[in-house]
C-alpha cells in the first residue's frame, strides 16, 4: 500500500476506489464541517484531499506530521497555508485546468441569462401575467466582455465570447502587454480603469490576495457602465458584497452572478439578501459530472504518483 490518505470532502467515486485499490483511505465529506474530527485522522496520514473549504492551516498541519501531500480538489489555493507547507516539505497539487471548461459554461450561461433579465418571470408567467414589454432583454453579440484576469479559465471564456460575437478585453498586470497570448486569442489588454468602463459585463479571474480584496468596491462598482453585468466565480472576497447590494438595488448595474462568496456557507441576513437581478449559486461553477469526474481523476492520480515517489 502507498500510504494512508484522507478524503475531507466529496470526490467521485470511481477516483475514490482508484485511491482504495493502491492505499488506505478514509473518505468522509462530512469531516470538512468537523475539523476536531479530522485533525485525529491526520495523525498518521501521508496525504490529504480537500476542496476549497478544509483549512489546511495551522493546527491542521500541526496535527499531520506525516503529511507529505495535499492535493487540491479545484484550483484556488486560499484556504490553504502554502508558506506553511513548503516549510514543512508537504507538497500542494491543484487540479489545474481539470475544471476550466465548466467555469466558462458557467461564466457565458450567466452573463446571457442576466442579459436577458426574464430569468425570474416564471411566477407571474404561471400566475396569469404576461410582463412581455418589461422583461425585454438585451443581446450578448456585439457587447464587450471584460476579464479581471488572463489565465486559463480567463482565455477559455474569451474563445466562448468570441464564438458569441462579443468583443474581448482584460485586464491582466502579471501578462506583459506583448505576450503573445493576447493576439492569439484575439483579447486586447486595456488597463484596469479602461477595463471597468468600457465592459458591458465583466467577468472575475484573479486569486484572492492583499491585493484584491474588495477590488470590486464601491469606488470600482461606480466606475462601471450604467447597466453593467457582473459576473464571479474567483473567490468570493474580492467583491464587497455589501457595496454590490447597493449597487443592485439603486439600479447602477444591470445585474450579477456570484457563485463565491466571502463568506461560505452565507450566513443568514446577508447584505446580498432582496437584492434583485441577482443569480446566487453555491460556488458550483467547477462542478459538472464531467469536471468533477476529471478533476478527482487527476488528483487521484498525482497524489498516488507523489506519495509513491516519496517511498522511493
Amino acid at each position: 500500500m502507498t500510504g494512508r490518505i484522507v478524503i475531507s470532502e466529496f470526490m467521485d467515486d470511481e477516483a475514490v476506489d482508484r485511491l482504495k485499490a493502491a492505499a488506505e483511505i478514509v473518505y468522509d465529506p462530512s469531516l470538512v464541517d468537523e475539523p476536531d474530527r479530522l485533525r485525529p485522522l491526520l495523525r498518521h496520514a501521508d496525504a490529504l484531499i480537500v476542496r476549497n473549504r478544509t483549512q489546511v492551516r495551522g493546527e491542521m498541519i500541526e496535527a499531520a506530521p506525516s503529511l507529505k501531500v495535499v492535493g487540491r480538489l479545484g484550483v484556488g489555493l486560499d484556504n490553504i497555508d502554502m508558506k506553511a507547507c513548503v516549510a514543512c516539505g508537504i507538497e500542494v497539487i491543484p487540479a489545474t485546468g481539470a475544471n476550466a471548461a465548466a467555469v466558462a459554461e458557467y461564466v457565458i450561461a450567466t452573463t446571457l441569462i442576466l442579459l436577458r433579465g426574464a430569468y425570474g418571470a416564471t411566477e407571474e408567467v404561471l400566475g396569469g401575467g404576461w410582463p412581455r414589454t418589461r422583461l425585454v432583454g438585451g443581446e450578448a453579440q456585439g457587447r464587450t466582455l471584460g476579464l479581471l484576469g488572463f489565465g486559463m479559465i480567463a482565455r477559455e471564456v474569451a474563445a466562448r465570447a468570441r464564438a458569441l460575437g462579443m468583443r474581448t478585453i482584460a485586464h491582466d498586470p502579471m501578462l506583459p502587454a506583448d505576450d503573445p497570448a493576447w493576439s492569439a486569442h484575439g483579447v486586447e489588454s486595456v488597463d484596469f480603469e479602461r477595463l471597468l468602463s468600457a465592459s458591458d459585463m465583466l467577468s472575475l479571474h484573479v486569486p484572492l490576495t492583499k491585493e484584491t480584496r474588495n477590488l470590486i468596491g464601491s469606488a470600482a462598482l461606480a466606475r462601471m457602465k450604467s447597466g453593467a453585468v457582473l459576473v464571479n466565480t474567483a473567490r468570493g472576497g474580492i467583491v464587497d458584497e455589501s457595496a454590490l447590494a447597493t449597487a443592485l438595488r439603486d439600479g447602477r448595474l444591470g445585474g450579477a452572478a456570484l457563485d463565491v462568496f466571502a463568506e461560505e456557507p452565507l450566513a443568514a441576513g446577508t447584505s446580498l439578501s432582496g437584492a434583485p437581478n441577482l443569480i446566487a449559486t453555491p460556488h458550483i461553477a467547477g462542478v459538472t459530472v464531467e469536471s468533477n469526474r476529471r478533476v478527482s481523476a487527476m488528483i487521484a492520480d498525482k497524489v498516488l504518483a507523489a506519495l509513491g515517489a516519496s517511498a522511493r
